[in-house]
């Protein structure tokens, strides 16, 4: 998700596949004040990696299978559905 969709914070998109164009490291995980995942086998992966500088921070899965184009509308819409139960997201 790039930062034009999600104006109001800061964001940064990055993979836990070995094939990611940008593959998450410990700099993404320090950064970060909460980290959303769209699967569980991604935040098993990133808690596997980063264990102890996920230890107090908020992990959240949204359930949202990894089968879409980047900024697909229809992903667009369901990020900030499950995205809504998290954070203020914007309406427009």
């Amino acid at each position: 998700m790039s930062n034009g969709v999600f104006t109001k914070y800061p964001v940064r998109s990055v993979g836990t596949e070995p094939a990611a164009r940008i593959k998450v490291t410990e700099g993404h995980i320090r950064w970060a004040d909460r980290i959303f995942a769209m699967e569980k086998r991604h935040v098993a992966r990133l808690r596997d990696q980063f264990g102890d500088l996920l230890a107090d921070k908020p992990v959240v899965c949204l359930h949202i299978p990894d089968e879409f184009r980047f900024m697909d509308p229809d992903l667009v819409d369901l990020l900030k559905s499950r995205l809504r139960e998290h954070v203020e997201v914007p309406e427009s």
